[in-house]
Formats: C-alpha cells, structure tokens, sequence
C-alpha cells in the first residue's frame, strides 16, 4: 500500500486501521519545518468534517501542511480527544482538542447572539480539554447530556421534515448514523441523507429538478448546474428543511439548549477552558463587544474564539470594511482583559480556507495575539495532562495571580516543541509535581531538558 492510500485509510471508521496507517505515515513521511500558521478549530467525522477526516487526518494534514500547530473541535462530543492528542505526538504536531456547543443566555434572551435568527442562543467552547471524562462522573454525564441533546433534536426535525415531505423520507438509524463513526449526527449528515434518498426517489434529472426547485427557490433550468456544486447544493438543501424558516425549524427557547452557566461550570470541572465563541459583531448581542466580553467573563469564561475569515474576508468592500473594523474592537477588547483568542477555519463545510494566514495582510497585525493564544492552549494541553496544572486550576491560580504572567507561562509552555511519546513517558513517569517542574525549567530554556 503506496503512501495515498494509508492517507485514505486515516477516515477509516476503526479506530485501530487509522492508528496503522497514521504510524506507517509517521514513520515514512519527510514533513516540512513548522511554519507560523496553524488552525485551532478543526471539526473531525466525529461531528462533521466536510471532506470526511477523521482526527487523525486532520491531524496529518496539518502536520503535512507545515502547521506549527492544530486543534480538533467537534460538535458536543469528545470522541476524538485521545485520539487526536496521540497524533499529535507520534506527528510531532502541537496539539489542543476543544468541544463546541450551543446554549441559552439568559441576560441576553430577546437578542440574536451568534446563532442568526436565534434570540438567546450563542455557540460557545470549551478549550483544551485534557481527558474524556468518566461515564459515571458528574462531568461524564453533562457530556452523556450534550449527546443525548443533539440526537433528540436530530429526531424531532427528521421527524418534521418527513411528515413535509414523504416522498424522500428517511429514517434516522438506516440513512443518517452509518454516516458516522460513532453514532452522533448533525445537520450536515442529515442533509446528506436527504439528498441521497431524493436521488433514490426521484431518479430522472427532470422529475428531481421539479421536486427540488420550490423548495430551493431556483428555476428548473439552474438546478442541474447547483446539484452538480455539492456544497452548494447541501447548503440549500440546509437552509430550505433546517434552518430559519425551513420546513422542519422550529425556534429554539431556554428548554432547547443548557444555559451558559450550566456549561461554563461544566468545562470548568473538566479543566478546560470556557470560551466565547464570536461570529462578527453584526448582531444585537455582539454590537457593543466589551459589554458581551463583561457579561461571559463574569459567568467564568476565560477566553475567545475567532474564525477569522468571514470577519475580514468579504466581496463586498463596505461590508470587508465594517467587519474589520468589528474585530479590531473585539481583539483590542480581548487584549485589554488578557483574553487569549483561539483562531481556526472549522472546516465543517465545503470552500472554507485550510488555515488563515497570520503572516501577512489584514490578519498580519492580530499574528502576535493569535500566536499567543494558539500557544495557551497548547501549553493548558501539556501542563493539564502531565502537570495536573490547568490554565484556570488552583496551581496556576497560585503561582500566577496576575493574569498576563499566567498567559506568558502557559505560552512558552505551548512554544516548546511538539511533545512526542518518548517525552510523554518521561514526564508521566516522574508525576505531576516533578513534570511541572520539568516543563516551567524547559519553558524557561525554550527547549525540552528531559
């Protein structure tokens, strides 16, 4: 087998035929230097990829790509943590695994946060988490609780969407989870599931193009040329069965999704850090920046997500201008309350940009803040899982009452060099005390000493 197909082989759904083929890749690969850039929001098959990786693609992708650093982010799963984390090492690649959620605010219920359309519904993060809990933990049965959540949902719009339209109705367990690896579906699958069975019920172009064309609100004549775009096509089909005004919407309310203090206090009790996920400041709860900063702050979050991209990267220059002007606020807000900000691509959805390129044009001026950032949360990563140190725990909190020394800490921690199996061993076997110690002499040198 030829290097391109263990590099398939990665989105295998075993888990031990990916580990095969990621360590054959790792021992035969020549990997590029790392660069500067790196992407911490990679969405994996766990929730869902738009190319179909699994973690440990993810994570050979970016390695192969000369990313300094990578993070997996999954929609309210952990499935891919241990596994990401160990490409890492065997790749040499830093490593950080987030988790990505919706939830009610309470403070703000009567205003579009960062979920169009959704009064008191913002998406949401929780950084570095640093082990799966427990099953039968109080934090294993909040994350049980996520799972549980999103397939409710899944059912009740399925269930919506076929009583609209019988014709391509689908059943959840036969066409939409054998699209997973682990049972946990989103939209996108469910989507994809719809327009499979569309294609089943409606094998001639011209009767699909009449079933597909109102609800698309395109011409008969346009379809064949969108169903060809998949992405395109897959987007449409989203926003006419699952979103905002489609046939199977029904608007969420505080009974939908956890309330934000729920899940702050949770990421918190798992070590990790809780994160405001920002969109890009056009709606009524993201108009005035350091207010929502203030407000999620104050229920215990300690940092920010960004995808860069669509808030600087636009068509239309009025509209490019407005929005850079938006993150200058929401950075500069960060940046005063030393707030480290995560940056990533998702890369949940067809023509995204593989990374964002910190090194030169409007991004170029935010390298150093994105840089640090990126560099926290790896160096919660370490210290969390060899020191029993996380960013937010009692150690760090004693060691570093001020906040932008902690963040100097945990980012020359993230700066070291990628951790690799033969380190790992050698800091899991000395402990926690000794390995924090061990990791604070080798920050202080810039290179590993042990």
């Amino acid at each position: 087998m030829d290097n391109q197909e263990f590099i398939k082989t990665l989105c295998d759904f075993n888990s031990d035929t990916r580990r095969r083929a990621l360590q054959k890749l790792a021992d035969a690969a020549v990997f590029p230097e790392p660069g500067t850039n790196f992407n911490m929001h990679c969405h994996s098959f766990f929730s869902y990829n738009s190319a179909g990786w699994s973690p440990s693609r993810v994570a050979y992708e970016c390695r192969a790509r000369g990313l300094c650093a990578a993070a997996l982010c999954d929609f309210d799963v952990l499935d891919g943590l241990d596994e990401f984390l160990e490409a890492g090492r065997m790749l040499s690649l830093r490593s950080a695994v987030h988790l990505e959620t919706r939830v009610f605010v309470k403070e703000l219920a009567d205003t579009d946060i960062s979920s169009p359309g959704e009064p008191g519904v913002a998406y949401i993060m929780g950084c570095g988490f640093t082990g799966v809990p427990e099953p039968v933990s109080a934090q294993g049965k909040v994350l049980a609780s996520l799972r549980q959540g999103a397939q409710d949902r899944n059912l009740s719009l399925i269930a919506r969407v076929n009583a609209a339209l019988p014709a391509i109705a689908i059943d959840y367990s036969i066409d939409v989870l054998p699209l997973t690896p682990k049972g946990v579906a989103t939209e996108r699958h469910i989507v994809r599931a719809y327009n499979t069975q569309a294609q089943k019920s409606f094998p001639d172009k011209v009767a699909r193009a009449a079933f597909w064309a109102p609800l698309l609100k395109c011409s008969t004549d346009e379809f064949p040329v969108i169903e060809a775009d998949v992405p395109v096509m897959e987007d449409l089909i989203r926003n006419a069965l699952a979103k905002r005004g489609g046939l199977g919407y029904i608007q969420p309310d505080e009974k939908t999704f956890p309330t934000a203090e729920t899940f702050v206090a949770w990421v918190r009790a798992c070590g990790a850090i809780p994160t405001i996920a920002w969109l890009d400041g056009t709606s009524g709860g993201e108009a005035d920046a350091n207010k929502l900063l203030d407000l999620m702050t104050g229920m215990g979050c300690a940092s920010l997500n960004i995808i860069p991209d669509r808030n600087w990267n636009l068509k239309k220059p009025e509209e490019a201008a407005r929005k850079q002007a938006l993150l200058e606020e929401v950075v500069k807000g960060c940046v005063r309350r030393h707030l480290p900000i995560n940056v990533g691509t998702e890369m949940n959805k067809g023509g995204l940009p593989f990374v964002d390129d910190i090194t030169s044009g409007v991004l170029s001026k935010y390298a150093e803040t994105f840089t640090l950032g990126m560099r926290v949360m790896v160096g919660q990563t370490l210290l969390g899982i060899y020191a029993n140190a996380p960013y937010l725990g009692e150690r760090a909190a004693a060691e570093f009452k001020d906040i932008a020394q902690r963040n100097a800490f945990y980012a020359a921690v993230g700066a070291l060099p990628a951790l690799t199996n033969r380190l790992a061993d050698k800091l899991i076997e000395v402990g926690y005390d000794k390995a924090f110690r061990m990791i604070a002499d080798s920050a202080a040198e810039a290179r590993w000493l042990c």
